[in-house]
């Protein structure tokens, strides 16, 4: 089957499911075919927010301040993102092995229920968070201007919640349908209008916009999200037979899905716990530190995100093969996962090396910012493999529905490793580089648990087969 076949297959018959040879391929072909344009797609939030950080880097006026709030609401939006974008994750669960069992019909009004219930549940977090943002920041510990400039980018960037999770749901559903083509596109088109809108509104066209700043780096990124809602709509509706009308009764599925997103919403509280005090530790270093801080974090969300490709191909390809009860190639497809994940991390850790100063010096000139950030860059590019194999497990484990152990296993690696390897470091004094050790501990704490858990799993299976 070539390319265009594959991509025809995907796109004619998502609901038929008549393509025999997608049940069980879990070749080399078949997974990079998932993982590309799933590793495109997943790098659009972060390139939004890595390419607001680095336009911002070098503005002539207050550029470590604005880095500042921008690492300050970053954490904080992320916070949000990842607590409700978990619908993403649970639809493709779901989708993915009714296909794989070959019910598919009976979700099809799914993914129109769930996103009613979370563009809801994020129009009311707006309406509970932006009269508030002020002391929400400073319980981040900021102050004076930069904490001017984090309510300025906040009350805007807010605005976009309700269109990313849109996008998200509808990611879900496409992952979910074997489909990660038209994810790709939609975030290659959020990201080009990020960077295009970032140039102009920060910098602004002289006689014509004037320079906005971090106000317009705020209003790049709401513009770019919501033609990217517009984008997923039209495609879903186009493309498959997948419909966005809210019916009632509620899909039989619907509590299921609301307890997956109950567990990763625990889980992702305790993951942004981890963010928080992390930030709030940078912040009590200074603005220097808090502004390296802002470009590292952003450096490894990026590089998370890239890795995900990998997890999306797992979490699409094990809901599925889990679904049809096909044991072997679900270790198979770990196995496979690992090499490629482990290979990718290098990959990714080669060039930041290759490139170190560089890479610093696209986000900002100042020399004192720039050596706190190269004195923590090389953590963040040894982690890459180590993270790896946590990020692909943690796809794997999502596609399967498998989300209490991920709720359980985040919720004690949070509160056995991270907050206690952080005081420990605070407290030796090693700043910045204590912040990134606990990072280090803390991945590897979810990833080793990930690997044997399903190796115990699914090892006994197979031997039954």
């Amino acid at each position: 089957m070539n390319d265009l076949n594959f991509f025809q297959c995907q796109i004619v018959t998502l609901s038929l499911n008549i393509c025999p040879l997608l049940k069980t391929d879990i070749s080399f072909k078949r997974i990079h075919q998932l993982a590309i344009p799933a590793l495109i797609a997943g790098i659009a939030e972060p390139l939004i927010s890595i390419t607001d950080t680095a336009i911002i880097g070098n503005i002539d006026l207050y550029a470590k301040e604005s880095l500042g709030a921008i690492a300050i609401v970053g954490s904080f939006l992320s916070m949000l993102i990842w607590v409700f974008a978990q619908t993403r994750s649970a639809v493709s669960s779901i989708i993915s092995t009714y296909l794989g069992a070959h019910k598919l019909e009976e979700v099809k009004t799914l993914p129109a229920q769930a996103i009613l219930i979370i563009v809801s549940l994020s129009i009311l977090v707006i309406s509970l968070t932006y009269p508030f943002a002020e002391y929400i920041f400073k319980i981040y510990g900021a102050e004076q201007r930069i904490l001017v400039y984090a309510v300025d980018y906040y009350k805007i960037r807010i605005i976009g919640l309700p269109f990313t999770l849109f996008v998200f749901t509808i990611f879900g559903t496409f992952r979910g349908l074997q489909n990660t083509l038209y994810p790709m596109l939609i975030a290659i088109s959020g990201a080009l209008l990020n960077v295009l809108f970032d140039w102009i509104l920060v910098y602004g066209v002289e006689g014509w916009i004037p320079a906005m700043n971090v106000k317009g780096a705020a209003y790049a990124s709401v513009i770019s999200q919501i033609v990217m809602a517009i984008l997923a709509g039209y495609l879903l509706l186009k493309k498959t037979s997948i419909s966005l009308k809210f019916v009632l009764p509620f899909n039989k599925e619907i509590p299921r899905l609301i307890k997956m997103v109950f567990d990763l919403f625990l889980r992702t509280i305790a993951l942004n716990a981890a963010l928080i005090f992390a930030v709030y530790k940078a912040t009590s270093y200074g603005t220097d530190a808090l502004a390296a801080y802002g470009i590292g974090i952003q450096l490894w969300l990026f590089g998370a995100f890239f890795i995900d490709g990998y997890s999306s191909a797992g979490n699409i390809l094990s809901g599925r093969l889990l679904g049809a009860k096909e044991y072997g190639s679900l270790l198979k497809l770990g196995k496979k996962l690992i090499i490629y994940g482990l290979c990718t991390g290098v990959f990714l850790a080669g060039i930041g090396f290759l490139f170190y100063n560089f890479i610093g010096e696209i986000f900002i000139k100042d020399t004192a910012v720039l050596r706190s950030f190269y004195d923590i860059f090389w953590i963040i590019l040894v982690m890459q493999p180590i993270c790896a194999i946590t990020f692909i497990f943690d796809g794997m484990f999502k596609g399967m529905g498998y989300t209490a152990f991920l709720r359980n296993l985040l919720l004690l690696s949070t509160l056995l490793v991270f907050i206690p390897s952080l005081l420990i470091f605070d407290a030796y004094n090693y700043k910045l580089l204590g912040v990134w050790f606990t990072f280090s501990l803390w991945m590897i704490a979810r990833g080793m648990p990930l690997l044997v858990k399903f190796r115990r799993k699914f090892l006994p299976l197979v031997e039954k087969e």
